[in-house]
């Protein structure tokens, strides 16, 4: 891929700016549900340029937002001490996935649909629970699931965004929780990628110049948030996952 600076000084101001209102939106949209930041920008990044070519943009963003995210919140030892199993869990269905060869649009229709189905019983108002005793041996279980779906798709959500859900954490800590898995899901899929060569130098630095505007708008929803009725950011929550299922049900479709 060609660097961002040689590319804006041939010309491709449009282009340039396009890309950074893509990043300030994705960055936004995860600032308020805690998620969202690779599928908003793959899928608006894709209008303009190959997947793989937006993919390959959104590693450090993802990385470093998902970082402040997890460190945004507070006691982050107390998390790591609850969720480790699932986020070990995490890193070993990525690495699976560098050795098996998984049909891409049958992932994508799976998780298009467990996303919309999900979303739907969201706003319905029914909640699952997890059982403090089916921690120990479930969260593990949710993080192998988790780590093969995202190596395969990219998608970081499910099922680890149920899971978490169904421990019945409040709204930060939500939040928080998801900013730990998600952080381990993406350095673990760099990590993956690293290793069969798809991540070098130049995807590297292009990732790095998007930080800023994902940086920008993940601030901005982050201070929403935090004026959100705990009702309307669930509300919120599960509508931008039925618009994930919806649009990984449109992309499985036109593969």
């Amino acid at each position: 891929m060609e660097n961002l600076t040689t590319w804006a000084a041939t010309g491709g101001w449009t282009e340039i700016g396009f890309i950074t209102l893509v990043f300030v939106l994705a960055g936004w949209v995860k600032g308020v549900t805690g998620m969202g930041l690779p599928t908003v920008a793959v899928a608006l990044l894709s209008l303009r340029m190959a997947p793989m070519e937006a993919a390959a943009l959104l590693i450090v963003p993802s990385a470093l937002t998902n970082l402040w995210q997890l460190l945004a919140g507070g006691d982050v030892y107390r998390l790591w001490q609850r969720l480790w199993p699932m986020l070990f869990g995490i890193c070993i269905g990525t690495a699976l996935v560098g050795v098996l060869d998984l049909p891409a649009k049958l992932t994508l229709g799976v998780l298009a649909a467990a996303l919309f189905c999900y979303g739907l019983l969201g706003l319905s108002g029914r909640r699952w629970r997890v059982a403090a005793t089916a921690e120990r041996w479930l969260g593990p279980w949710a993080g192998v699931c988790t780590g093969l779906l995202s190596g395969a798709s990219g998608v970081l959500v499910i099922p680890v965004v149920p899971y978490l859900q169904a421990l019945d954490l409040d709204k930060d800590d939500l939040v928080q929780a998801m900013g730990m898995a998600f952080t381990a899901s993406t350095l673990a899929l760099a990590t993956v990628l690293a290793a069969h060569g798809n991540w070098q130098a130049a995807a590297a630095g292009n990732s790095l110049l998007a930080v800023l505007p994902a940086a920008c708008g993940m601030y901005l929803g982050q201070r929403l948030r935090g004026t959100m009725p705990p009702a309307l950011f669930r509300r919120c929550f599960f509508i931008a996952l039925l618009l994930l299922g919806a649009h990984l049900a449109w992309q499985a479709l036109a593969s």
